[in-house]
């Protein structure tokens, strides 16, 4: 399925781009969020006449994006979670937590948003996570689980 892409899509192309995916990605997913668009003659033309809007757009978004991460620099979030004696969790930390209590401590993160790459954390310690804010734009956050008494 060939389709133009209205914003920067992570792992897959920037603003413009025509892009070959397989057709459920891009008809239950991309098409949806307004992402893209398929590549039809019609569109192309519409596309190339609204380029202008579309990259003031994309403009807008990434600096929101860059302010936003601002704000995230240096941020750290303790996230208190039932563990044993030895640190091993019941239960774990997930991107929803995290998301949770940065929003708690007064930044407005999805949970979408958050990028654990080894999965949740199973275990207490000091961990860094990454706040993806837009395609172009990451923040590393550190996460700090600690144990409490049962």
């Amino acid at each position: 399925m060939q389709l133009i892409l209205l914003q920067n899509v992570t792992n897959l192309g920037r603003l413009g781009d025509k892009v070959n995916v397989k057709p459920g990605y891009g008809r239950n997913f991309l098409v949806p969020q307004g992402k893209a668009v398929p590549a039809t003659a019609a569109n192309l033309a519409d596309f190339e006449a609204r380029r202008a809007e579309f990259e003031a757009k994309a403009k807008s978004q990434l600096e929101g994006a860059e302010k936003r991460r601002a704000e995230l620099e240096g941020v750290e979030v303790t996230i208190a979670a039932n563990a044993s004696a030895e640190g091993k969790l019941f239960g774990s930390v997930t991107p929803r937590d995290i998301a949770e209590q940065l929003t708690k401590i007064g930044h407005k993160v999805d949970k979408s948003e958050v990028v654990m790459g080894e999965g949740p954390f199973r275990r207490t310690g000091e961990y860094e996570v990454i706040v993806r804010l837009h395609a172009d734009v990451e923040q590393p956050v550190k996460v700090i689980v600690v144990g409490e008494a049962a």
